[in-house]
């Protein structure tokens, strides 16, 4: 009789064994790096580029609503309301094209993971969840960098 240390002893475990190791290899292929940092880039930059939008008006003015979520909701310990909100409303358009754009990946994700920071610590701190997912997605930006598919590899800021 033959045995299959790695499967458990049985030809059909050895099978399932095989199949299972070719599903994840061509997983592998296919979920290259590329594809996971340009659609890491664009979800995380849409999250946070609404977000931005929901502060300004026209192009970019500032709404009397943001300030106000600045003075009452947010409340910021080192920042006056007016400060934050504009930095924070400049940085949700700013950081956001960047990643679209795959230039200057790597700071600008460690720029939104500094918000997103701030946001967990200081903000919504039941939000951790929320918070985690946006830090796993700038986490791998920051650590990988954007791919093939950007300006920074065209450039060769990769």
């Amino acid at each position: 009789m033959r045995t299959f240390s790695h499967t458990g002893g049985t030809p059909a475990a050895a099978g399932l064994h095989t199949r299972w190791n070719a599903g994840s290899a061509l997983l592998q292929r296919l979920i290259t790096h590329d594809l996971l940092a340009a659609a890491s880039r664009l979800a995380i930059a849409a999250i946070f580029f609404l977000s931005g939008r929901t502060k300004v008006e026209g192009w970019f003015s500032v709404t009397p609503g943001a300030y106000e979520l600045f003075r009452t909701e947010y409340r910021l310990p080192f920042l006056a309301p007016e400060v934050a909100a504009q930095l924070a409303a400049g940085a949700e358009h700013l950081f956001p094209l960047l990643l679209v754009l795959g230039l200057f990946t790597r700071p600008a994700a460690l720029a939104l993971l500094g918000m997103t920071l701030v946001i967990q610590l200081f903000v919504y701190p039941d939000a951790w969840p929320t918070h985690l997912s946006w830090a796993a997605l700038l986490l791998y930006l920051a650590g990988r960098g954007a791919g093939r598919l950007s300006l920074d590899r065209m450039l060769g800021l990769a």
